[in-house]
C-alpha cells in the first residue's frame, strides 16, 4: 500500500492492523482495510471467502475468475477474451463461478477515496470492499516468498495483461500525455512519477518473459528520463531476462524500498482524479505498491527546487525522516590553563609593561565555559578521559591558536601541496595528523607509508633486549626507549592483502587506522610501527574509516552498505548502521563525537546517532556517488562532495539543503573547513583546489517555519559569488586537504603524468 504522509502519521504496524467502517453512497456496509488490501481492482475483486475446493490449482483459478469478473464489469471484453484464451477457461465455467460468487460477496464494490480531516493519515486511493463479513474482520496479507518472488500486485498485473503486454506502452503514454497537458506549476511535480513508473513497468515486462515488448518499452521511453538517472538506466538496460533479475542488488533495492515523491496537495489531487477516471490499473498498482507520496500543503515546487533535491536511488527523503532532534552543538572543553611562554614575557618586558600574574587562556577556551543549548550532555556517550599527554597537546594547540591567521575573503590561506611522485596511480588515501607533523598514504600495493614532514625523524622502540638495560626510573625514560639507529624519514607498514582505501590518524598521534579491500580495518602503533589489531566485521572491501575527534572510537564503511562503530579495545563493532542502498563510500564523525555521517553510492548522506544507532537525517540532492564529507567546526553544518562535481551544504539542525557550490568539473574527493569555519576548501579530480566563502554561504540562510515545514529551498542563483579562488595543479588530482592549526592549507595527491 502506498504510504502517503499528510499531517500526523500513525506507526506502520498500527496502520496495517487498522480496519475502518465506511458507508458507500448506496448505504452498503463496507470494510476498508488500510495498508492491507491492495488497491488493484483485480486484487479487490478477489477478496472474499471462496468456497473450499480440494482440486489442485483451485486457488489460481479463483484468482483468474475474479480478474475476469472485474474486466467484464468494466466492459473490457477484448481483454476478457484474451485472458480466457490464454488461461484455457471455458465461458460456461466463468459465468457459473461468477453467479456463485454473487451470493458470497466475492464481487466487490471498489470505492476510491482519500480521507479528509485536519490531521488524519491520507492513504492514496483507499479501497473499500463490499463484504458480508463483519467490519472487524481483517484480510490477511499474502505471505511473500524469496527475494526473487514477485509481489502480489505484480503477479495480478501480469495476469491481467499477460495476453497483451503492448498495453504497457499505452498506459505510460496516456499518463505522459496527461502530465504534459496540465498547468506548468503542476507539471514539474507530477513529472517525478515518470522514472519510478518506467522502471517498475519495464521490470514487470521482463519478469513475465515479454522480452521484445520490454525492449521496445525501454527504447521508446528511456530517453524521456532525467539525465541524472542515466547510470541507473544503463544498469537496467542489461536486465533483459528474468534470470538476470535474481541476485541483482540494485534491482532488489529498487523493488523493496519505496520511491519517495514529495508532491503538493493540489498536484496530488490532479493525479488521483486522472487515475480514477481512466481506471488505469497498471499505474495504479505500481503507485500503491512501490511509491511513498509525501503530501505537503502549499504552493507546488518549481522544477529547479525539485531537481536540487532529486537524484538518489530511492527518491527524496521523507520529511519525517529529518524531524528528530539533533544535538549539533559542541561539548564543553575542559578548562586548561595556558601559562605564558618565555617569548611572550620578554616581549611584554621590552614594551615596559608589567608581567601578567594570571595565566593566559585561549579565547576559544573561555568561550566554551557556557554550555551550548544545542550541545548534547557531556556524559551522553562515554568518552575517554584526558591523559596528561592530551592536556599538554591541548596547551600546545591553544598556543598555536594565538598565532593563527584570521582568514577572510581578503586574507586567503597559503596552500602547500604535497605531490606523491612515481606513485603510478597507486595512491588511494592520504591523511595528516592534527598538528601536521606526519603524513600517511595508503597504496594499491596494500602498503601504508608514513612520513615525517618536520625535521624530526620517525623512531621506533628499541628491541626487548635493549629495553631491559634502560633505567626505568629515569626522568627521560620515554626518550631512552626510542631507537635512534633505525630513525628515518618514512616507515612502511605491511599487513593488508589488498589495496588500502582509507587511513586515519588518532588525535594523540599514537595510532593509525587503515582499511582495505581485504575487508579488515587495522590499527597500527606509531611507536613500534607494527599492527596491533585487525578488526574483522566487514565481509567485503572497506572504503573508508575515521577516528573520533576524541580518540578511542572509530567508524568504518564499505561495500556491504553497513557502517560500523568500533572501539579500539573491542574486537566486535559497538553499533551497526544499516539503511543505505549501496556502498558506503565515506564516513565522518561530528565534532562532538555523538553522531556519524556516511556518504553512499546510493547518492544520499545519512546522519546516525551513536547513542542508539538511529538514522536522524537523510540528505538527498547529489546526482552521483558521494566521496567527501566535512563538518563545520561549530557542528551546525555539513558539506558534501560527489562525482557530479557539486559541493552541497546542509543545515543539520533543520535538516535542509542550504547551499550549492558549482565549479568543479570532476569528482570532489576532498573537503575541509578552516579552523574557525570562515573558508571551505574543496579538492577535485579536475586538478584544482577551490576556496569558498563559508560565512557568506551560511549567513544568507533563511530557515523560516515555512521552509522547514515544506522542505522548500531557495538556493542562490549564482554560487560563483561565493568562490574566492581557484588554484590549479600541474597534473595532480587533489585527494586530501588539511588546515594546520595556524590555518595554512595543506593539500595532497599523486602526480599523474
Amino acid at each position: 500500500m502506498a504510504a502517503v504522509q499528510d499531517g500526523a502519521v500513525e506507526p506502520e504496524n498500527e496502520k496495517e492492523m487498522k480496519t475502518e467502517t465506511l458507508n458507500d453512497s448506496a448505504g452498503n456496509h463496507t470494510a476498508a482495510v488500510g495498508g492491507v488490501l491492495s488497491s488493484s481492482p483485480g486484487a479487490a475483486s478477489s477478496v472474499g471467502t471462496p468456497k473450499p475446493n480440494t482440486a489442485a490449482g483451485s486457488d489460481e483459478q479463483q484468482t483468474l475468475i475474479a480478474v475476469l469478473q472485474f474486466l467484464r464489469r468494466n466492459k473490457l471484453l477484448e481483454s476478457v477474451e484474451i485472458l480466457r484464451r490464454e488461461a484455457g477457461i471455458l465461458e460456461e465455467t466463468d459465468e457459473a463461478q461468477s453467479s456463485e460468487a454473487g451470493g458470497t460477496g466475492l464481487s466487490g464494490v471498489v470505492n476510491v477515496s482519500v480521507e479528509g480531516g485536519d490531521a488524519t493519515t491520507s492513504l492514496f486511493n483507499r479501497v473499500s470492499v463490499a463484504s458480508a463479513a463483519p467490519p472487524s474482520t481483517t484480510v490477511p496479507q499474502p505471505a511473500k516468498g524469496g527475494e526473487d518472488q514477485p509481489d502480489v500486485n505484480v503477479v495480478l498485473s501480469a495476469y491481467s495483461q499477460q495476453g497483451d503486454p503492448a498495453l504497457y506502452q499505452v498506459y505510460y503514454s496516456g499518463l505522459k500525455n496527461f502530465i504534459e497537458s496540465v498547468l506548468d506549476c503542476h507539471r514539474a511535480e507530477l513529472s517525478q512519477v515518470f522514472y519510478p513508473l518506467f522502471v517498475h513497468m519495464y521490470l514487470e515486462l521482463v519478469y513475465n518473459n515479454h522480452e521484445n515488448e520490454a525492449k521496445a518499452f525501454f527504447e521508446k521511453f528511456s530517453g524521456d528520463q532525467e539525465c541524472y538517472y542515466q547510470d541507473d538506466l544503463r544498469v537496467l538496460s542489461g536486465l533483459t531476462k528474468k534470470e538476470h533479475m535474481k541476485g541483482n542488488e540494485t534491482l532488489l533495492d529498487f523493488r523493496t524500498s519505496k520511491f519517495v515523491l514529495r508532491i503538493s496537495r493540489d498536484s496530488y489531487q490532479l493525479l488521483k482524479r486522472h487515475l480514477q477516471e481512466r481506471q488505469n490499473n497498471q499505474i495504479w498498482n505500481i503507485i500503491q505498491e512501490h511509491l511513498y507520496i509525501d503530501i505537503f500543503d502549499g504552493m507546488p515546487r518549481s522544477k529547479s527546487q525539485i531537481d536540487s533535491m532529486s537524484g538518489s536511488l530511492a527518491g527524496e527523503a521523507k520529511r519525517e525522516a529529518n524531524k528528530a532532534k539533533v544535538f549539533y552543538g559542541l561539548l564543553k572543553e575542559p578548562e586548561i590553563e595556558v601559562p605564558l611562554d618565555d617569548e611572550d614575557e620578554e616581549a611584554e618586558n621590552e614594551e615596559g609593561k608589567p608581567k601578567k600574574k594570571k595565566p593566559k587562556k585561549d579565547s576559544m577556551g573561555s568561550k566554551s565555559k557556557k554550555q551550548d543549548p544545542n550541545a548534547p550532555q557531556q556524559n551522553r556517550i562515554p568518552l575517554p578521559e584526558l591523559k596528561d599527554s592530551d592536556k599538554l597537546d591541548k596547551i600546545m594547540n591553544m598556543k598555536e591558536a594565538t598565532k593563527k591567521i584570521r582568514l577572510a575573503p581578503e586574507t586567503l590561506p597559503s596552500i602547500c601541496f604535497y605531490s606523491f611522485l612515481n606513485a603510478y596511480q597507486g595512491l588511494t588515501a592520504v591523511d595528516f595528523t592534527d598538528d601536521s607533523s606526519l603524513i600517511a598514504g595508503g597504496f594499491a600495493d596494500s602498503t601504508v607509508r608514513v612520513w615525517s614532514v618536520t625535521p624530526k625523524k620517525l623512531r621506533g622502540v628499541k628491541s626487548a633486549a635493549d629495553l631491559s638495560l634502560i633505567d626505568k626510573e629515569s626522568d627521560d625514560v620515554l626518550e631512552r626507549i626510542m631507537d635512534e639507529k633505525t630513525a628515518s624519514e618514512s616507515k612502511i607498514l605491511y599487513g593488508h592483502s589488498g589495496p588500502v582505501y582509507g587511513i586515519s590518524f588518532s588525535p594523540d598521534r599514537n595510532y593509525l587506522l587503515s582499511c582495505s579491500e581485504d575487508g579488515t580495518v587495522r590499527l597500527w602503533s606509531l611507536q613500534t610501527f607494527t599492527c596491533l589489531v585487525g578488526y574483522k566485521g566487514h565481509n567485503y572491501p572497506v572504503w573508508d574509516t575515521q577516528f573520533s575527534p576524541y580518540g578511542y572510537y572509530f567508524v568504518s564503511g564499505g561495500h556491504d552498505r553497513v557502517a560500523r562503530l568500533w572501539a579500539t579495545d573491542h574486537y566486535q563493532p559497538l553499533r551497526m548502521f544499516a539503511g543505505h542502498l549501496a556502498d558506503i563510500t565515506c564516513t565522518r564523525f561530528h565534532p562532538n563525537s555523538n553522531y556519524v555521517a556516511t556518504g553512499s553510492a546510493d547518492r544520499t548522506i545519512r546522519l546516525w546517532d551513536i547513542l542508539n544507532g538511529n538514522c536522524v537525517r537523510i540528505f538527498t540532492g547529489h546526482k552521483g556517488p558521494i566521496h567527501s564529507l566535512a563538518f563545520s567546526p561549530n557542528g551546525k553544518f555539513l558539506a558534501s562532495g560527489a562525482t557530479d562535481g557539486r559541493v552541497l551544504l546542509w543545515d543539520i539542525g533543520h535538516g535542509l539543503m542550504v547551499g550549492e557550490l558549482k565549479g568543479h568539473t570532476d569528482t570532489v574527493y576532498a573537503l575541509k573547513f578552516s579552523r574557525d569555519g570562515e573558508i571551505l576548501a574543496s579538492g577535485s579530480m579536475d586538478n584544482t583546489v577551490r576556496l569558498w566563502d563559508a560565512i557568506k554561504a551560511f549567513d544568507d540562510i533563511e530557515t523560516d517555519d515555512f521552509t522547514a515545514a515544506t522542505g522548500h529551498i531557495h538556493l542562490p542563483e549564482n554560487s560563483q559569488e561565493l568562490l574566492l579562488g581557484t588554484y590549479m595543479t600541474k597534473s595532480t588530482p587533489v585527494i586530501h586537504l588539511h588546515f594546520t592549526r595556524r590555518n595554512l592549507l595543506l593539500a595532497a595527491g599523486a602526480y599523474n603524468p
